[in-house]
């Protein structure tokens, strides 16, 4: 009686959690991360246990058949959602309808050739193992793919372990005892679906909190970049030097403002739309001409900041050379599609400078070396005159 009790309550869990996913799903639009087949997921797994207060004591029949094709095809739908709350472009329905007709066919098979133990065994087992691969699977992760979600991949990773352990242990108890082991009035089951309904009741708030964890990370990337080039914005650039200058082995940094020569004619003669279109150009040229860990900014408008770490002045001067080179050979399709556009910049560049609070100082002695070079004929770098002195 206690644990009917208990398999009710877990149906009731599943199916409002169900409920909440699916809701949360339609707020986040285009981006559902998953959410939706999170929520399908606790449906099937509902609806097994549903089947199984229904169905009374373990036996063969549709219902029983149906439950052990829910159950199964529950987990499966929660690693969909998982491969999509990471990015990947998974097809939910087809895999799943293909995981139930197989084992539906394969259900029948084992009933037929073997009888109603080994199918039940036959259920047991492959839960352990697809709780087991799960359990790999999000380890793997905290190495690979979900690096920033290192304690809550090892806490996931532990509880499906868990679940993992139990069914192989009545994979055990049905092979050794029969279906006397899957009485509800047992010890074991008592013990496996208070286990399960902790997990209904931990699991799901724990993915909301995933979502929230994400969309708060994708919130600070967008606070920090430029939407269109997706380079670092000022803001972004501040928080980055702040942190490379309080690391110990941070060396001097130098300052390169690089400004697009005569962009606003390119705009009046061929419309924001390319205008926009040579600042991506010129984004992407700067991201591949630059060095690793070099930091690049859009500072608005067609001016651009790159900061170059651990180099000294002769490296520095050969970056701008190079950037202002590459710069100069790039080229974006205009309007027509045999119009190439090709543009040229202008760099400055600042003395070293040691500290975030000097950087609106070092940024102006760049800017004043900008405005020479653009007096001096444009196309060129210019470096400060503190470098004279």
């Amino acid at each position: 009686m206690v644990t009917t009790v208990i398999l009710g309550m877990l149906c009731v869990y599943l199916l409002c959690f169900s409920v909440m996913f699916l809701l949360i799903s339609t707020r986040l639009n285009g981006k559902k991360m998953g959410m939706e087949v999170f929520a399908l997921g606790n449906l099937l797994l509902g609806l097994a246990y549903i089947l199984q207060l229904v169905g009374g004591p373990p036996g063969w029949g549709v219902l029983s058949m149906v439950n052990h094709t829910l159950t199964l095809s529950a987990p499966v739908a929660y690693v969909l959602g998982g491969m999509r709350f990471f990015g990947q472009p998974t097809p939910i329905l087809r895999p799943l309808l293909a995981l139930a007709v197989a084992y539906s066919f394969i259900q029948v098979l084992v009933q037929y050739w073997l009888g109603n133990e080994a199918r039940h065994a036959l259920l047991a087992g492959s839960c352990a193992l697809l709780f087991l691969a799960m359990t790999a699977a999000v380890l793997h992760g905290v190495r690979t793919f979900a690096q920033d979600l290192r304690v809550e991949m090892i806490v996931f990773a532990m509880l499906i372990g868990g679940i993992c352990i139990l069914n192989a242990m009545k994979f055990a108890m049905i092979v050794e005892g029969g279906l006397a082991a899957l009485d509800l009035s047992s010890g074991f089951q008592k013990v496996f679906y208070i286990y399960m309904s902790f997990l209904a009741t931990v699991l799901p708030p724990c993915a909301v909190w995933l979502v929230l964890r994400r969309l708060t990370d994708e919130l600070r990337t967008l606070a920090a970049h430029d939407p269109l080039t997706r380079l670092l914005n000022r803001r972004g650039l501040m928080d980055a030097l702040e942190l490379y200058f309080r690391s110990r082995k941070a060396a001097a940094a130098y300052l390169l403002i690089v400004d697009i020569d005569h962009f606003k004619r390119i705009n009046d003669t061929h419309g924001h739309n390319v205008g926009d279109l040579v600042l991506s150009r010129v984004a992407e040229v700067l991201k591949a001409t630059v060095r690793q860990g070099d930091l690049i900014c859009r500072l608005g408008g067609e001016e651009f900041v790159v900061i170059a770490l651990d180099t000294d002045r002769a490296g520095v001067l050969q970056l701008a050379e190079r950037t202002r080179a590459a710069i100069e050979q790039s080229e974006v399709l205009g309007t027509e599609r045999d119009q190439a556009i090709r543009c040229t910049a202008t760099i400055g560049v600042s003395d070293e400078f040691t500290s975030v609070q000097l950087f609106d100082e070092f940024l102006q002695q760049a800017d004043a070396a900008l405005y020479r070079g653009k007096a001096a004929g444009r196309n060129r770098t210019e470096w400060s005159h503190a470098w004279d002195a």
